[in-house]
C-alpha cells in the first residue's frame, strides 16, 4: 500500500468571519466588519457554535473510525481549535496515540488585498476584477494580491506526496479550509479545470463537513467514500 489506508478531511467549525459574512466574499458594510477588521486570517477564532460543531464531530469520528495515527491542522487558530474540539471526543488513552502536526501547505487560500473590504470598496479599488474573473475563471484567477486555487492545489499536491511517502497504511485526519478541500478533491478525484472552477449548487463545504477517502486496493489509490457529512 503506497497511500494512507484512510484519509478524513474536515473543514473547520464556524468561525467569527463565517458568522458575520454569511457566505459572502466581502463584508456587507463597515458595521459588519467592525469587530474583525485588522485581525489576520490565521488568528480568526471559532464561534461558540463552531466549538460545539467540532466536539460533536469528534464523537462521531471516534465512533466511526476509532483513533487516527496522525492528525494535521493548518496552523490557523480555527483549525487548531477545531482539532482540539474533535480530540475531546476521544478517551485520554486513545488521544495519546494520535500524533498531531501542523502543516502550512494546507492553510487557507490567501485572500489578498480585499480581505477586509466591503463589496463597494472592492469594486471601487479593483473595477476590473469582475471582468478579469470572468475571463480566467475561478480556478486560475487570483484575488488581487492573493492566491489562485491552482496555486493552492500546488501546495496541497506537495502535502499529499508527503502523506503518500510517510503515512502509508495509516489512518490520517486533516483539519483544513474550504478552498483547500476543493484542491484536495481536484487532485485526488482527478477533476478537470472546469470541475474545479466552482462548487456545484449546495456542494460547498459545510463547517465541520467530513470528507472520507479510503484506499482501494484494486485501483491502488484513495477513493472518495463520502463527502461533506455533518454530525452536529
Amino acid at each position: 500500500m503506497d497511500r494512507p489506508s484512510l484519509l478524513v478531511v474536515v473543514r473547520h467549525g464556524e468561525s467569527e468571519r463565517n458568522q458575520v459574512k454569511r457566505g459572502s466574499v466581502y463584508f456587507a458594510d463597515d458595521e459588519a466588519r467592525q469587530n474583525l477588521k485588522g485581525i489576520p486570517d490565521h488568528k480568526i477564532p471559532l464561534t461558540a457554535d463552531g466549538v460545539r460543531q467540532a466536539e460533536l464531530t469528534g464523537i462521531a469520528l471516534r465512533d466511526k473510525f476509532g483513533h487516527f495515527d496522525y492528525a494535521y491542522h493548518s496552523g490557523y487558530l480555527r483549525t487548531i481549535q477545531t482539532l482540539n474540539g474533535i480530540l475531546r471526543g476521544y478517551p485520554k488513552a486513545e488521544k495519546k496515540l494520535i500524533k498531531v502536526r501542523s502543516n502550512l501547505f494546507i492553510r487557507e487560500r490567501d485572500p489578498g488585498y480585499a480581505y477586509d473590504m466591503t463589496k463597494t470598496e472592492a469594486e471601487r479599488f479593483f473595477p476590473f476584477l469582475n471582468e478579469y474573473w470572468q475571463t480566467f475563471g475561478g480556478f486560475f484567477a487570483h484575488p488581487m494580491g492573493g492566491e489562485s486555487l491552482a496555486q493552492v492545489a500546488e501546495r496541497v499536491y506537495l502535502f499529499l506526496n508527503m502523506l503518500f511517502r510517510d503515512r502509508c497504511g495509516e489512518k490520517t485526519l486533516v483539519v483544513t479550509h474550504g478552498g483547500t478541500i476543493r484542491s484536495f478533491r481536484f487532485l485526488l478525484e482527478h477533476w478537470d479545470y472546469g470541475q474545479a472552477e466552482k462548487w456545484p449548487p449546495g456542494q460547498s463545504p459545510k463547517n465541520c463537513g467530513v470528507t472520507v477517502y479510503r484506499y482501494n486496493k484494486k485501483q491502488a489509490r484513495l477513493v472518495l467514500d463520502q463527502y461533506n457529512t455533518v454530525f452536529w
